[in-house]
C-alpha cells in the first residue's frame, strides 16, 4: 500500500481479532484512518499502540440492522467520508456434521453474521461512497463458498451467498467509481481455525495442493491491494487465495 491512502477512511468489521485485526494493523501502516467494528473490545484494548493512525471503535453486533445504520452514520459524520469497507466478521458455526444433523438455529446464526452482516454494512456504506463517486468494498468469502466443505453446510452456504452478493453489487455500481470484490481464502492460520475440530481442519488442508495453511501476512497483502486505488478495473470478482485448491 502507498501514501495515496494516507487520507482515506476504512471500516473494518470483526476488527478485534484474527483477520480483522491483522487488516487494521496493516492498513494503519499506510496512514488510513480506521473505524473498527466488533462485538468484543478485549482484543483492541490490548493493541492500541500497534494501530498507528486515528481510529474509533464501535462495539456493535453487525446482525443488528438499526445499530449498523446508526453506526455508519456516526462514522461518516465523524470522519467526513468512507472510502473502504472490509467485511472480515464471520463465524463457522457448528462443523463436522452432516446436513441432516444441522441445527436450524445455528444455521440461521451463521447466515446472519456472514451474509446479513456484510449486506447491512454495505447497504449503509454505499450511499456514503456514492456521494464521492469512489469506494472499495471487500467481502471475505471462502473457498468453501465456491466448492463446499463437507461437514460445513451453514458456513459453506453463507459464503456462497456472499460470493453471489459480490457479483451483484460489482455490476450494480460498476460505473460509479466503486468496486466490490471478494476474497476466497482456503484455510488461514487464525484463532478461528484453531477452535475447529482437528479432523475438520485436516479435511480442508488435505485439499490444498500446497499442503499447508495460508498465513495472515499473505492474506492481508492481497486484501490491501484489492482495496487500493491501483485496483481500479476489477469488480464483482472473487480473488483466489487457496494454495492451488480453487478450480474456478
Amino acid at each position: 500500500m502507498n501514501n495515496t491512502l494516507s487520507k482515506q477512511v476504512a471500516i473494518i468489521t470483526g476488527a478485534a481479532s484474527g483477520l480483522g485485526l491483522a487488516m487494521a494493523k496493516k492498513m494503519s501502516e499506510s496512514g488510513i484512518q480506521l473505524a473498527l467494528i466488533d462485538r468484543y473490545t478485549e482484543g483492541l484494548s490490548q493493541i492500541r499502540e500497534e494501530i498507528r493512525t486515528e481510529f474509533e471503535f464501535y462495539p456493535i453486533d453487525i446482525t443488528d440492522e438499526p445499530a449498523v445504520k446508526k453506526t455508519i452514520e456516526k462514522i461518516a459524520q465523524h470522519f467526513g467520508r468512507i472510502d473502504i469497507l472490509v467485511n472480515c466478521a464471520g463465524i463457522t458455526g457448528i462443523t463436522n456434521i452432516k446436513s441432516h444433523e444441522v441445527d436450524t438455529e445455528n444455521l440461521v446464526k451463521v447466515f446472519n453474521v456472514n451474509f446479513m452482516g456484510s449486506w447491512f454494512t454495505s447497504k449503509y456504506t454505499l450511499p456514503v461512497m456514492l456521494k464521492n463517486n469512489y469506494g472499495r468494498i471487500l467481502h471475505f468469502a471462502s473457498i468453501a463458498g465456491k466448492e463446499g466443505n463437507a461437514g460445513m453446510l451453514a458456513y459453506s452456504s453463507s459464503k456462497a451467498a456472499v460470493i453471489g452478493m459480490t457479483k451483484v453489487q460489482g455490476k450494480e455500481y460498476a460505473e460509479t467509481g466503486i468496486t466490490v470484490n471478494a476474497i476466497a481464502p482456503a484455510v488461514i492460520k487464525t484463532a478461528l481455525v484453531d477452535k475447529m475440530p482437528e479432523e475438520q481442519v485436516k479435511y480442508m488442508t488435505d485439499k490444498i495442493p500446497m499442503k499447508r495453511c495460508g498465513t495472515l501476512d499473505e492474506l492481508v497483502n492481497m486484501a490491501c491491494f484489492i482495496v487500493s486505488p491501483e485496483n481500479s478495473f476489477t469488480t464483482g470478482f472473487v480473488f483466489d487465495l487457496s494454495g492451488g485448491r480453487a478450480t474456478y
